[in-house]
């Protein structure tokens, strides 16, 4: 639909499962497409950024079946050797395939949307190339589409500059254990996104492969295969918890996402922490997180780096609207380079609502409108925008999202499940 409106709301209160962590669907299905033996996934995301890996393990010759709610993946490698692979505009898709594939003996492209094309990857190729990789720019170079030619790569010492994104540690990684030899990965600039990282080395040790960490910028890994542990759950997408999180900050709650809680995996679930800080009352259990707040306490503004939680940081600045005194986030330059560029969005969209809004060298200083507006907000077929403008609805005057279906990158029935929490 081109748009959808939400009107006014006031209160948010209820219960919501939460989908599959795209993060963890992607990580796990290729892990499994590499593994010894079969693999049950459950609770794998159901979305277009899945459904693009997907496709893609289908066209390298890795069998898929779906028995209920279980994929079943059998595992074994890549069995097609020329293949031309289209991703979408699925960076935890095209990042670690490139590197994988780097790996494998074939030839293959991969590309995507044009924005995929305007996203960065010349960090992960020059590490690629220093393990010996082939890899060519079909394009603009530092860019996708690429061409790989794939062979076995002796392993050894390479170095990556991370400062854009952590998914380029992760790829390397992810590659790690294919190569003939031990590898240390080195990392350069200012990492962000570290938690992904520790993510990526939780999800690898379920597939029998150790990933030591020497130190906080230098990774070891031995060259061995990738083995099934046979049953893998994928816990539920705590950045997309976010915004049922800070729905219950704003209106009032209780609101309880469930799939993802005190012993996730996941560093976005830190998010419930920040709104604990700014007046709400947050509890937890293993798997599920709660959000309440008393109509007499208000919400206060903050001042941090979020640079380990960049997607959850946009929903921060949501909730800054409906705080007394500014929130100011810091550490997320790397919003210029996702589905989106995030700063410039946020701050275009933010200031169309009433608000306050200043840019910052590496992200935004937001306070509440001195007078609401009413608007239709753009969302640059960007899911994360749609998701977070929907917390708009809690102003006096609601909000119009435009392009609301581009949620089906991660979250399809998002709207749904906002609509069923909040009332008027």
């Amino acid at each position: 639909m081109p748009e959808l409106i939400l009107p006014p709301r006031t209160l948010a209160r209820g219960q919501v499962i939460l989908p599959g962590s795209k993060s963890l669907s992607n990580r796990i299905l290729l892990l499994a497409s590499q593994a010894s033996g079969t693999t049950d996934i459950h609770h794998l995301l159901d979305s277009d950024d899945v459904h693009y890996l997907r496709k893609a393990l289908d066209k390298l010759g890795i069998p898929q079946k779906t028995q209920g709610e279980t994929l079943r993946v059998e595992g074994g490698g890549v069995k097609r050797s020329q293949v031309h692979l289209f991703l979408g505009n699925a960076g935890t898709a095209i990042r670690p395939l490139t590197a994988l594939l780097s790996a494998i003996t074939g030839e293959f492209t991969v590309t995507g949307e044009p924005r995929m094309c305007e996203r960065p990857i010349g960090p992960l190729v020059d590490a690629l190339r220093l393990w010996g990789a082939d890899i060519e720019y079909m394009g603009q170079s530092g860019f996708p589409p690429l061409r790989i030619q794939g062979k076995a790569l002796p392993g050894g010492h390479t170095v990556v500059d991370a400062s854009l994104s952590s998914q380029f540690v992760s790829a390397l990684l992810l590659a790690a254990p294919l190569l003939s030899g031990p590898s240390t990965v080195e990392v350069t600039g200012e990492l962000v996104s570290q938690p992904y990282i520790e993510m990526t080395r939780g999800q690898m040790a379920q597939f029998g492969v150790t990933v030591e960490r020497v130190h906080a910028r230098l990774y070891r890994i031995h060259s061995q295969g990738y083995a099934s542990p046979g049953q893998v759950m994928v816990e539920g997408d705590a950045t997309a918890a976010s915004y049922f999180l800070a729905a219950g900050a704003i209106g009032h709650g209780p609101v309880r996402v469930c799939g993802a809680g005190s012993h996730s995996v996941q560093g976005e679930i830190r998010f419930a922490e920040l709104l604990e800080e700014m007046g709400a009352t947050v509890s937890y259990g293993a798997d599920w997180v709660e959000v309440s707040r008393s109509p007499d306490q208000p919400l206060r503004g903050i001042s941090r780096d979020l640079n380990d939680i960049p997607d959850s940081a946009m929903t921060l600045a949501m909730v800054a609207l409906f705080c007394e005194g500014p929130c100011e986030i810091r550490g997320v330059g790397n919003w210029r380079v996702k589905e989106c560029d995030r700063q410039q969005a946020l701050f275009q969209e933010l200031r169309k609502l009433g608000a306050q809004v200043e840019l910052l060298p590496d992200g935004l200083r937001v306070a509440s409108p001195l007078r609401w507006k009413a608007a239709r907000v753009e969302t640059y077929n960007d899911h994360r925008m749609a998701m977070c403008f929907s917390l708009a609805a809690f102003s006096p005057l609601g909000v119009t999202i435009a392009n609301p279906d581009c949620v089906s990158k991660t979250y399809p029935h998002y709207f749904s499940d906002f609509e069923h929490l909040t009332e008027p």
